[in-house]
């Protein structure tokens, strides 16, 4: 969410497009396609808006090589398919959709497909999502759970995984309540993300309506979750917690703040599940007086450099992360050569950053550097309808 530059995404036209969601059809347009494996291939699953103009879910293939984006395949009638994950063997993929309604209830819904030979999709169930607007989706370690972030609903909902990969009846829902001092977008509750750490031992969620990361105990075995005897950590009034970022040392986490624009740093403490700040800073450049919101927040793979994007400066900003201390130090802002890059990602090898580009319809490939962690722009691009979450696996075969 942001304010004027997203708004529309969850509060104007997915009234309309939730009557459309009950009738949702899976078709696969794909052609034969071949994966360099000498050069890691990579699949690049993109979710959408279809209220935005977009067909589905798009498949595309990320040349390691050349950095070049190819579309692969396209999967239809997918409704507001916004954020995509996939379990940890890549076997298949799941989709929130975000609408405020199903069949005839206040609520979104979650989708469960395969990932064919060909990284074609295949669908295999859809529940809902008991809670308005989903925006988020993870799936457990172990790989029996799916936990979503329903962004209107203001709660989490967690759902067992069936054999087939397929979603079973919820078994555990959490409902977050207050509000915030922006009366426009912080009126009640609105749960944007939620992660589990990297023992699977807690659960963290940003809710921006309250400006707080709820933290929850995760019991992998019932999905379960459990207030914690340090039930949430606290930003600044106003901030708008959104998407979290955990180091890949454990050490650290990074919130990205998507109404102040900011990321507070903080330490985590793994056996108790306890944040304590370390910095707050901006994503800012000094002297930007525009709109704008933050969205998304990512660390490199090796944790030496982090990456945030702003929405209406249109920007990635990088920083470089103290790994004794966790504090970042600013390195620079890059245009993401379009308009509002909701989300970016980063594959696996730390070559690449591909940033999406809501409003203006394209996937911009960057080049990291691996030593000072700058991002330049490698003229490789696509263009794709509304993106709205990029998520990278390897091709086929590997």
């Amino acid at each position: 969410m942001s304010s004027k530059l997203d708004k529309i995404d969850r509060r104007d036209f997915l009234g309309t497009a939730g009557a459309a969601l009950a009738a949702t059809l899976i078709a696969g347009e794909s052609r034969a396609f071949s994966f360099n494996k000498a050069v890691n291939d990579m699949l690049v699953y993109v979710g959408t808006y279809t209220s935005g103009g977009a067909e589905g879910i798009y498949v595309l293939k990320l040349d390691l090589g050349s950095g070049e984006l190819t579309k692969v395949a396209t999967v239809k009638d997918v409704v507001e398919p916004s954020y995509l994950t996939t379990d940890g063997r890549n076997r298949f993929l799941y989709a929130v959709n975000e609408t405020n309604e199903f069949e005839g209830k206040p609520s979104g819904a979650v989708s469960a497909f395969s990932i064919e030979k060909d990284g074609s999709l295949k669908f295999i169930n859809k529940v809902p999502s008991f809670g308005a607007s989903p925006c988020h989706v993870i799936v457990s370690a172990n790989d029996k759970f799916v936990l979503v972030a329903n962004y209107m609903g203001g709660n989490l909902v967690v759902f067992p995984v069936r054999p087939d990969g397929g979603l079973g009846q919820y078994v555990e829902l959490k409902q977050d309540h207050g509000s915030g001092p922006n009366k426009d977008r912080q009126e009640a509750a609105h749960a944007h993300s939620v992660y589990l750490d990297s023992k699977n031992k807690f659960a963290l969620s940003a809710d921006l309506g309250i400006d707080r990361v709820m933290i929850y105990k995760f019991d992998e075995a019932t999905g379960k979750l459990t207030p914690n005897a340090i039930p949430s950590y606290s930003t600044k009034p106003g901030a708008g917690p959104r998407h979290l970022a955990f180091h890949p040392e454990g050490k650290f986490v990074y919130i990205i703040n998507e109404l102040d624009c900011t990321i507070t740093g903080a330490a985590y403490d793994a056996k108790v599940g306890e944040l304590k700040e370390i910095q707050t800073t901006t994503t800012l450049p000094s002297g930007f007086s525009g709109e704008n919101t933050c969205a998304e927040i990512a660390l490199s793979p090796n944790g030496k450099f982090l990456y945030a994007s702003n929405r209406g400066h249109d920007s990635i900003a990088s920083y470089s992360v103290d790994k004794t201390t966790g504090k970042l130090a600013y390195i620079e802002h890059v245009l993401t050569g379009g308009k509002t890059p909701r989300n970016f990602t980063i594959d696996p090898s730390g070559k690449y950053l591909l940033a999406a580009n809501q409003n203006s319809g394209s996937i911009v490939v960057f080049n990291i550097d691996q030593s000072s962690g700058r991002l330049k722009a490698s003229g490789k691009k696509i263009d794709i309808p509304a993106p709205v979450c990029l998520r990278i696996i390897p091709a086929p075969g590997k």
